[in-house]
């Protein structure tokens, strides 16, 4: 299905080198000021052609707002935003090599045998130009989050291929644990990550080598992969559903529903498996108010409820029993090579002919660097789908108990 979401419920729409992609929102609340400029930044982060280990696709991705807004106002109705494709060449993936065969690790052959058809040209809707539409809607889920709860999400790479931001030590085989880690999570901005582009890793040392890397793999037509961490700030406490909507399964699965992705991992993830409880356990202290300072919307924080207690550390990422604590909501995401390279490949055609596939196009050697919105997007979807879930309960409570 295109759709995710049950209450801010988003459908996205567009294959790689149609006319045009974007997405349908319902759900957005009334009321909001709400403009293509309050989405634009966020697609301009994502397009492609930033930089030279990028894909060279020049694309300007300019939002069109369709519907559901009035004098700048969203009218409750839902919101249709379209992206034209500019810079479409389907003509690449016209030559008879590419019509015979299924690329390596790319979905062209499970296209195929779901559908019995498939576009020829970018992989159509597995393309990462499919995005921009959650982009988009993300952008919207963002602003309400803000406005409403003063919450922050920025995404930044923390690793390409085996070159790491934090690579882990016997001392601290998690991050979770890492003082310098937790420090960037408490103060890491999207203005500081877009000062290290083209790879928007936060330190300038790792963030050379890592583009040194990828432009290696470019010139070889090769590629390679890396993780992303994304941080939430200010979130309330009590959001997620117990049992099979949990908080973190939610945003797993919407992480993973991005093209590319092949891991996962919340709080101290992977490297958390490796400690004793006696380390791993997060005690509770007694909460400290949030400065209002720390987001500049005092009124709004007045009005959100915050926990008396919070933990004194967080290898929990700030979700226990699959509900939010109030603590810093954090986890990385890990994304494969690029399945389209360069390199000649020996292969099969669909026809169950062995041979060898030199593909054509404009491919990202690494796509970590510009799946840093993209991630921020799906994060902001998952927590407005959340908050408003919990709205609906604590206001049916209240009627209630007025009853």
């Amino acid at each position: 299905m295109s759709t995710f979401g049950h209450y801010f419920k988003v459908h996205t729409y567009g294959e790689s080198h149609c006319l045009s992609v974007g997405v349908i929102v319902d759900g957005v609340p009334p009321c909001l000021e709400l403009s293509a400029a309050d989405i634009q930044p966020q697609l301009t982060r994502r397009r492609p052609g930033q930089s030279a280990i990028t894909t060279p696709r020049d694309e300007k991705d300019r939002v069109e707002i369709q519907s559901g807004t009035e004098r700048g106002l969203t009218l409750g109705t839902p919101i249709a935003m379209r992206i034209m494709n500019e810079n479409q060449r389907p003509k690449d993936y016209g030559n008879s090599t590419m019509d015979k065969f299924p690329r390596p690790s790319h979905a062209d052959l499970t296209y195929q045998e779901k559908y019995g058809i498939r576009a020829s040209s970018g992989g159509g809707r597995s393309s990462a130009r499919e995005t921009i539409g959650r982009v988009a809607a993300g952008a919207i889920a963002e602003k309400c989050l803000k406005l409403s709860a003063g919450v922050e999400i920025v995404a930044f790479v923390t690793s390409i291929g085996d070159e790491y931001l934090f690579p882990p030590t016997a001392i601290h085989p998690s991050p979770s644990t890492n003082p310098e880690f937790l420090s960037l999570l408490e103060t890491i901005s999207r203005e500081k990550v877009d000062s290290f582009a083209p790879v928007r890793c936060p330190n300038a040392e790792a963030s050379a080598r890592m583009e040194d890397l990828i432009s290696d793999f470019k010139a070889r037509e090769d590629s390679i992969g890396g993780t992303l961490t994304c941080v939430i700030r200010n979130v309330p406490s009590g959001l997620g559903e117990p049992c099979f909507d949990k908080l973190e399964a939610m945003l797993a699965h919407a992480m993973l529903s991005i093209p590319a992705t092949k891991a996962f991992e919340i709080g101290s993830g992977f490297g958390g498996c490796r400690m004793p409880g006696s380390i791993h356990n997060d005690p509770f202290i007694k909460a400290t108010p949030v400065a209002p300072s720390a987001t500049g919307l005092a009124e709004v924080e007045s009005k959100i409820p915050r926990p008396r207690l919070t933990t004194k550390t967080n290898n929990s990422g700030g979700i226990q029993g699959g509900i939010s604590n109030g603590a810093h909501i954090y986890f990385t995401v890990g994304f494969k090579p690029p399945a389209t390279i360069g390199q000649a490949q020996a292969t099969t055609t669909y026809d169950e002919e062995e041979g060898v596939l030199e593909a054509k196009g404009r491919h990202d050697p690494c796509v970590v660097p510009r799946a840093v919105p993209i991630v921020e997007a799906m994060a902001a979807l998952v927590l407005m789908d959340a908050m408003m879930a919990q709205q609906a309960r604590i206001g049916m409570r209240r009627l209630v108990a007025n009853v």
